[in-house]
């Protein structure tokens, strides 16, 4: 059976959702929107941002979760709320830290508001080292980046410039695909 190389099941960056980093949360979602509309129907939609600097290279990613968590101002005064994840949260911890920093205390479209405004280069996420993967690489290698790392994507690379992205949802798809084959 043939290997399969990352670039096979990417999507190229100029397929992707993109904007620059000065642009506004606002603008963001507008680019996703319109990349959808414009995306090949028979795959996933996309979820993510790719965040562009002045010399068009990709410098950050905005998640789904990101957009949601830009949505709240107070969630910047708690530190490493990323990690906290990890370790389980308890339903009366959860309130706590609600109460003690008032969180989500103002209405949705209020907070759609105030966020809409919002720099992306202030909410994105940079990606780390381990989250960029060369387009020749095996998918079965990039396969295993997505699982150890817990990644979403990985941003494909060319001679170190971007030129795609890896979502895990492509690969879910493909295995499953390959599941329902009657060889499998």
């Amino acid at each position: 059976m043939k290997t399969l190389t990352v670039k096979e099941l990417m999507i190229p960056l100029s397929e992707y959702a993109t904007v620059s980093e000065d642009a506004t949360l606002s603008q963001a979602v507008m680019a996703l929107d319109k990349a959808q509309k414009d995306f090949n129907h028979t795959r996933y939609r996309h979820r993510a941002i790719l965040v562009l600097d002045k010399n068009n290279q990709v410098v950050g990613k905005l998640s789904q979760h990101d957009v949601i968590k830009a949505l709240e101002p107070n969630y910047r005064r708690i530190q490493r709320l990323r990690s906290l994840d990890r370790f389980g949260l308890s339903p009366e911890l959860v309130k706590s830290m609600m109460e003690q920093y008032s969180l989500w205390d103002r209405p949705l479209e209020s907070l759609c508001l105030t966020a809409a405004k919002e720099k992306v280069k202030e909410i994105m996420y940079t990606p780390t080292e381990g989250e960029y993967i060369e387009e020749d690489a095996s998918l079965d290698a990039a396969i295993h980046r997505l699982v150890v790392g817990y990644h979403h994507s990985l941003l494909v690379t060319r001679d170190s410039s971007i030129v795609g992205i890896l979502r895990l949802t492509d690969v879910f798809s493909l295995i499953t695909q390959k599941l329902l084959e009657p060889q499998c």
